[in-house]
C-alpha cells in the first residue's frame, strides 16, 4: 500500500511565521485533565490516545489539538474553544505570537496557559505573558521555567449549544 505524502504550499498572510499548508492532515484531540501536564503530553516515549482527530484544509502543520479553559485570552479565546498547537523550544519563539505555554511556579506547581510572549523589560533571561483580557495583568517569566511550549497555530469555537 502506498501512502500518499501531503503537498506543502507557501502560506501568505502578514504574520511573522511562514506556514506551509497541508491539504490533508488529522490533528489529534486531546483531553488535556486526562494527562498529567503539557510536558508529559510532549513527551514522544509515551504518546497519549488522541480522543478524536480534527481535519481541517489548509491547515498549518500541527501536533495536536486541546481545549482552552479560563478567560484569559477572551473574546479572542473563550473557555471550550480547541487550539491546535505546534510544539516548538524557546529558542524558536517569535516574540508577539500565540503560545501554549506550561511554566514551573516558585512553588515547584506547574502553570499551563495561553498567552501572548513578549520581551520583558527585565532582560533577555525573561519573558513577558500578555492576555488578550484586559482584566488579566501581564506577569513576567523567566525562560528557564518554561518546561513545555507550543505556537497557536488555529482555533476553533462551536457557537451552538449542545
Amino acid at each position: 500500500m502506498i501512502k500518499e505524502e501531503p503537498i506543502i504550499t507557501p502560506l501568505s498572510i502578514n504574520r511573522k511565521t511562514k506556514d506551509g499548508i497541508i491539504e490533508n492532515q488529522e490533528v489529534p484531540f486531546y483531553d488535556f485533565s486526562a494527562v498529567a501536564g503539557l510536558q508529559a503530553l510532549f513527551d514522544s516515549g509515551a504518546p497519549h490516545k488522541a480522543l478524536q482527530t480534527i481535519k481541517i484544509p489548509n491547515l498549518p502543520k500541527c501536533d495536536g489539538a486541546i481545549n482552552v479553559t479560563g478567560d484569559s485570552m477572551y473574546p479572542l479565546l473563550k473557555s471550550g474553544d480547541i487550539i491546535l498547537y505546534k510544539q516548538i523550544t524557546v529558542d524558536d519563539i517569535f516574540f508577539g505570537e500565540m503560545y501554549l505555554l506550561s511554566i514551573l511556579t516558585k512553588g515547584q506547581e506547574e502553570y499551563v496557559t495561553v498567552k501572548y510572549v513578549q520581551k520583558s523589560e527585565l532582560g533577555n533571561e525573561w519573558v513577558k505573558l500578555v492576555s488578550q483580557n484586559p482584566h488579566h495583568q501581564p506577569k513576567d517569566f523567566k525562560i528557564k521555567d518554561i518546561t513545555a511550549i507550543a505556537l497557536v497555530k488555529a482555533s476553533v469555537r462551536f457557537n451552538t449549544m449542545f
